[in-house]
């Protein structure tokens, strides 16, 4: 009896390989403050560790669980005042390392972090 070679199907966590290469799009590594919110009043802050221009990856004390969805403001190098990413869902947990995939950005705001990301790369 033959079978199919076994494929893991999980989501990506902070430091595999595989979650590396599944991801759109230029990534940089990037230290700053994030602020999110949630539903019911349910707010937190969190230190972003990398981030693209689909998601990023943060590190936060606060519980967060999988399928969250959030509003954040991050508070990049590039100008004094936030950027705002209307709607972002919490795809993994690893510890107090997530990750998030941004489903709601408004195109100025994206084109600002896009050449912010291209800035950093060039």
């Amino acid at each position: 009896m033959m079978s199919e070679p076994f494929r893991e199907e999980r989501l990506p966590d902070s430091h595999g390989e595989a979650a590396l290469k599944d991801r759109r799009g230029r990534r940089i590594v990037l230290s700053c403050r994030m602020f999110f919110f949630g539903d019911e009043e349910f707010e937190g802050e969190a230190k972003l560790l990398d981030i693209s221009t689909n998601g990023c990856r943060a590190l936060s004390p606060i519980e967060l669980k999988i399928g969250m969805v959030l509003k954040i403001s991050l508070f990049l190098p590039d100008y004094k005042w936030p950027l705002r990413i209307d709607q972002a869902i919490v795809r993994w947990i690893d510890g107090q390392k997530f990750g998030l995939e941004f489903t709601s950005i408004r195109l100025a705001q994206r084109e600002r972090l896009r050449a912010m990301i291209m800035k950093v790369k060039a």
